[in-house]
């Protein structure tokens, strides 16, 4: 048994014509709940969660807000269960969450942009005390990431003092909550890689990650569809629908020596036979992305790759296969590290991140999956196939992005009910994945994409795959 370059239909691509529903308020009402719980028991008294238009993610998660043109303030007290308060700006004023879902809005014009009206709000310090932070509170900030301590290159920092949240902000907290309060990150409450609440999805939002993850892989299909010599890059862009969700990053394309840098959004560069090709297309809860070349087969390649990039192409599949394989409900993250690791060549190519991530509404949480990790997979997560290859030889590209969510009997069960015909669009990825391209899944694997798996190495001939056989 090995990789080789079959020939085999197309996977079916579809888009619920009627998308799911949005999430209840009284699913945000629970989670806000949970949050408020979990940092009760680490001993704190106020989360403080700051959201703008790139790291709005984790207030989204919790108010179904995210901050446009500004950025907001989420406060939520432990002492007691008052309503949450979120600060908004003058333009997201009209923009606030559903207020069924006990949230208080509030206009603190300090996050407006600048040169607007800034007379009609009480100042932070004011909002904060009525909040209840006092001398001896302890705060928890939930920006965006966690830090290593050797950030500070200090013997005395720890990584509970490193906070990505406006020093305006983080400098009056630590100022009212004095020598005797502290205020430290506490992003890991939301986004950390053990036990993070983003990392368990309920199964109505796996509902919305999947169709999210139809809108990304139809987009790139129909993309990879158009893909010939002398097409532009930003022509093949209007391919890549969001069909109104937010983008969870900038639409990618790109040709030749541009696919070096892999992140470039499309321009007017043209596709030359046998140039490098790179794309991706993510939504909020899904990404798709695909790398290859444009070329009918390795025979329309330059001489310089055409052998390398061969083999490169067929080791890599193989990377993927084994990383799919490992999946399973109580498999730690480092076990499927080293099953993606153990089949990579190392005269080949390279891992250029982690094989692999969480994913959410933000195309990356966290990941489990390094070497040594002892981080358990469980029901509920949602895990992006992410093996970016750097090669090792000539400059040559492959890529192979999808999304799936990992989920018990229970789970499984629960969104049949939820949505039958969900289920029966998973298990036809599953047995495309597993009788065409020769996958081996565990029952747990629901693969969300409608491209799940698949890679076409030679764009100008989708007809043939790489598989296993």
């Amino acid at each position: 048994m090995t990789v080789a370059l079959k020939t085999c239909p197309l996977p079916v691509v579809e888009i619920p014509v009627t998308p799911p529903p949005a999430l209840q308020p009284s699913l945000y009402s629970s989670r806000i709940a949970a949050a408020r719980q979990q940092a009760r028991a680490r001993g704190l008294d106020m989360l403080v969660v700051w959201g703008d238009r790139e790291h709005s993610s984790n207030m989204a998660y919790l108010t179904g807000f995210d901050p446009r043109f500004e950025e907001a303030l989420l406060i939520i007290t432990t002492r007691d269960d008052r309503r949450p308060r979120l600060l908004v700006g003058n333009e997201c004023l009209g923009y606030a969450p559903d207020p069924a879902i006990g949230v208080e809005v509030e206009l603190w014009q300090d996050l407006s942009l600048m040169g607007q009206p800034r007379e009609r709000s009480r100042t932070l310090r004011n909002i904060l005390e009525s909040e209840g932070l006092q001398p001896g509170s302890r705060v928890g900030c939930v920006g965006w990431k966690t830090y290593s301590p050797t950030l500070l290159d200090s013997p005395d920092a720890n990584e509970e003092m490193l906070i990505d949240m406006p020093a305006f902000v983080v400098d009056l907290l630590r100022r009212m909550s004095g020598d005797s309060g502290s205020v430290v990150n506490a992003t890991a409450l939301l986004a950390g890689v053990h036990d993070g609440l983003r990392l368990i999805n309920e199964p109505e939002q796996i509902r919305l990650f999947e169709y999210a993850a139809c809108v990304s892989s139809n987009g790139i299909m129909a993309l990879l569809q158009r893909v010939r010599p002398g097409v532009r890059e930003d022509d093949l862009e209007r391919e890549l629908d969001s069909r109104g969700l937010t983008l969870s990053c900038h639409r990618m394309v790109g040709f030749g020596e541009k696919a070096r840098r892999g992140l470039s959004s499309a321009s007017s560069n043209t596709a030359k036979k046998g140039d490098a090709l790179t794309t991706a297309f993510g939504v909020a809860g899904a990404l798709t992305c695909r790398a290859g070349a444009v070329a009918s087969g390795p025979e329309e390649l330059p001489d310089s790759v055409r052998e390398f990039s061969s083999r490169m192409f067929a080791n890599y599949f193989a990377v993927v296969r084994a990383w799919y394989a490992a999946l399973r409900l109580g498999a730690t993250g480092g076990e499927v590290f080293e099953a993606a690791e153990s089949v990579r060549d190392t005269s080949l190519l390279d891992f250029a991140l982690n094989p692999g991530h969480y994913l959410h509404l933000d195309e990356w949480v966290n990941s489990p999956f390094s070497r040594g990790s002892t981080v358990p997979l469980r029901s509920g997560m949602a895990i992006q196939a992410d093996i970016i290859p750097v090669s090792k030889g000539p400059f040559c590209y492959v890529n192979l992005e999808d999304g799936v969510a990992l989920a018990d009997e229970q789970l499984r069960e629960r969104l049949r009910q939820l949505d039958p015909a969900l289920m029966q669009r998973v298990e036809r990825r599953r047995r495309y994945m597993i009788d065409v391209l020769g996958y081996v899944l565990d029952d747990c694997v629901l693969p969300l994409g409608n491209t799940s798996g698949w890679l076409a190495p030679y764009v100008t001939d989708l007809s043939r795959a790489l598989a296993w056989q």
